[in-house]
């Protein structure tokens, strides 16, 4: 999504009445009770990376990008997303450089990144290392100095006088698409179908897919599952219809928000649970979210919430159920996103940020567990009940092998606390770098500092 921050809270409060409304404004009936698609054996164990290519690497290409994919692997990343990889429009363009959801070219590479040999490149390295590479498409919007206005003025949307529009009225550097044009249909979906063929993409991350007819991606899925039957597709919506047969996962935008209404504004921990409980109810059976706690829409969360705050959000992350989402420096603690985010001004990572605890290898050691123990893997999440509810929250992942417990502070301030838990076997706690010894290895009598987090396992004696 290329919304600027100062508009997150009222667009997290669209993609959240999207799960009742399509794109076209008429109801969702409730999808609750049917099944969503089945995802592939290994998507729920899986870990993206959102990767900018040119703030990834000092020299800001595909080429800077392929050198590290082998850090990214080993740190446990199974796909790649690379974040719009086509020319930027210049026309209206927002900030210096324009925002790459400003898409000029569908057919065509950003100059900046390199040429076909150099994504080619990329993507074959990715999949001799095992991992998967996903493109960034924006399908509800175009530049404005895009061809296809010329070409085909049919294509866009046009307000009452004639004039071509923005799809959102701040969204002043893009031109909205209009799908009740058969040709943009089919213009899209032959452009999709290039990018597989063509370089051996394995899916795509669809920008503000809510926006776009549920019936396009549909269509859009069939034709692709023909040249790929295992293309992998991936939703920046909240929204129940888009997961019975267009995409494998979505993304968790209420849950998000959620986050950060409990760690910027004080709302009381349950309201995670309340609204991962709320989603549950409206979504088909065995849906799939991506989990997200920074992401290029915002500042850094070690910006927002601080370093503990960000690491104890992405404990969260990975703990729970769905598909946890590393972003493009956060195994490092980067923060120079740390006012408006990075799309319209060239911002470089900081792979080096000080005062910084061993980020990198916690997060690898998060991811190692998550793989190792099939108790994560599922979608099964079972709340459990502590003495500080306002602050903490507590939840087991439990298969026939493991029970593991995780309990988070998501307060500012150190807090006793005991989490009620079913009987069996004593607890242990599990040791993470860079956290020290536990104060307490007994979950109904625990301490837990500022933002501290704490992962406990037993044998399941079932």
């Amino acid at each position: 999504m290329r919304r600027l921050r100062t508009l997150l809270p009222a667009l997290l409060l669209a993609c959240t009445l999207a799960t009742r409304l399509t794109a076209a404004g008429t109801a969702i009936p409730d999808l609750s009770a049917q099944k969503a698609r089945p995802p592939s054996d290994w998507l729920r164990q899986a870990v993206v990376y959102e990767a900018f290519p040119r703030a990834f690497s000092a020299t800001g290409d595909f080429a800077g990008l392929t050198a590290r994919l082998g850090e990214l692997r080993e740190l446990g990343v199974d796909v790649v997303w690379l974040m719009p990889i086509h020319p930027i429009g210049k026309k209206l363009r927002k900030g210096s450089i324009g925002s790459p959801y400003a898409v000029r070219d569908y057919y065509g590479i950003h100059p900046n990144y390199g040429g076909p040999k150099d994504l080619r490149a990329l993507v074959t390295t990715a999949h001799r290392l095992g991992m998967k590479v996903i493109l960034d498409v924006v399908l509800n919007h175009s530049a404005w100095d895009n061809p296809l206005i010329a070409r085909h003025p049919e294509y866009y949307k046009r307000d009452a006088s004639g004039q071509i529009v923005p799809p959102v009225a701040d969204w002043t550097d893009v031109a909205g698409f209009n799908y009740a044009s058969p040709g943009l249909r089919t213009y899209m979906i032959t452009m999709l179908k290039h990018w597989v063929t063509e370089y051996g993409i394995d899916g795509y991350r669809c920008d503000v897919a809510g926006m776009v007819p549920v019936d396009f991606w549909n269509e859009a899925r069939a034709a692709l599952e023909k040249v790929k039957p295992d293309i992998l597709m991936l939703a920046e919506a909240s929204q129940p219809d888009l997961l019975l047969n267009a995409f494998d996962f979505d993304y968790a935008w209420p849950f998000h928000g959620a986050l950060n209404d409990v760690l910027l504004q004080g709302k009381p921990a349950t309201a995670l649970q309340r609204s991962w409980e709320e989603t549950r109810a409206k979504f088909p059976k065995g849906s799939v979210h991506l989990r997200i706690s920074d992401n290029h829409d915002e500042a850094r969360a070690v910006a927002r919430f601080g370093i503990r705050g960000a690491l104890a959000a992405s404990v969260l992350m990975f703990t729970l159920d769905g598909v946890p989402l590393l972003y493009n420096g956060m195994e490092v603690g980067d923060a120079t996103e740390s006012g408006a985010p990075a799309l319209f001004e060239p911002l470089p990572i900081f792979w080096q940020p000080k005062e910084r605890p061993p980020l990198r290898e916690l997060y690898r050691e998060l991811i190692r567990v998550r793989k190792a123990h099939p108790a994560f893997q599922t979608n099964q999440v079972e709340w459990l009940a502590n003495s500080r509810s306002d602050d903490v929250v507590s939840f087991r992942r439990v298969d026939a092998k493991d029970d593991f417990l995780v309990v988070i502070n998501f307060s500012s301030r150190p807090v006793p606390v005991r989490v009620t838990v079913a009987p069996g076997a004593p607890y242990r706690a599990l040791s993470f770098p860079g956290m020290g010894e536990p104060t307490s290895s007994d979950p109904t009598d625990l301490k837990l500092g500022t933002y501290e987090w704490r992962i406990f396992h037993r044998a399941n004696a079932r």
